[in-house]
């Protein structure tokens, strides 16, 4: 019995739950500069929200943060000295926030979603990692220009020029054929034109079936989505129809 609380009492000693609670304080810290920037994307109704992104941000700073300290590791009892490369822990949780990151990727057709919030999970861990290594004023920073840029960028972005851009899926009747030029002319007369290299043809039960993007000309002259959606029913051989925006 005195084997084991001599044994044990290394992992309660003062210098160890000094560690300890330096650790606990930067492991805290990086959960709710996770919370920080995972708030948008649950705001938003993301899949991925303060949850997942104070998670990451915490394992971050935790698996660097124990680099710090490998004199305190097994109650200051390790048989030998612990080599330890920071930089090599840090590739790993690199490597690993890859992996969950394409995991909220999804394409449907032209459109990509989920970028943004794969992007700002790569950010979150390296909030946590510089966290871990002890860059708390910057990891605050980052924190705050992450969230901010995710709230404030794309209210600037629709203040800027841009050019509004649809993806169109469209099946024509059974032996109806249509005509490039002629959907390029409908094109251009409602304020869009065809996106180069983006015409997809394929045919199936004797369906002709068309996808491309269309890009708009000016933001004031192109019609809407759903002014598309009401001409499209008029559209001589048109069978169905699918209008999205094009986006990423």
């Amino acid at each position: 019995m005195d084997t084991l609380a001599t044994y044990t009492s290394h992992f309660w000693s003062g210098a160890e739950l000094g560690a300890n609670s330096i650790i606990f304080l930067n492991l805290l810290g990086a959960l709710l500069l996770g919370f920080v920037v995972g708030y948008e994307r649950a705001y938003h109704g993301r899949a991925a929200g303060m949850r997942t992104y104070g998670l990451v941000c915490m394992a971050s700073a935790a698996l660097v943060v124990l680099a710090g300290y490998p004199d305190y590791w097994f109650g200051g009892r390790a048989i030998s000295p612990v080599g330890i490369d920071p930089s090599r822990t840090i590739q790993g949780i690199v490597t690993g926030i890859g992996f969950l990151g394409a995991g909220v990727i999804m394409k449907d057709g032209f459109s990509i979603s989920g970028l943004t919030t794969a992007a700002s999970l790569w950010a979150s861990s390296a909030i946590g990692i510089l966290v871990g290594v002890g860059f708390y004023a910057a990891a605050i920073l980052l924190a705050f220009l992450s969230a901010a840029c995710m709230i404030w960028v794309s209210k600037l972005e629709m203040w800027l020029p841009s050019r509004q851009a649809v993806s169109v899926t469209m099946q024509f009747r059974e032996g109806f054929q249509a005509n490039e030029a002629e959907i390029r002319r409908l094109a251009i007369e409602r304020g869009y034109e065809v996106a180069a290299s983006t015409l997809v043809i394929t045919c199936k039960d004797g369906v002709t079936e068309w996808k491309f993007v269309a890009v708009a000309l000016n933001r004031h002259q192109a019609i809407t989505i759903s002014e598309l959606a009401a001409e499209f029913l008029n559209f001589e051989g048109v069978l169905s129809f699918q209008l999205a925006h094009a986006r990423n």
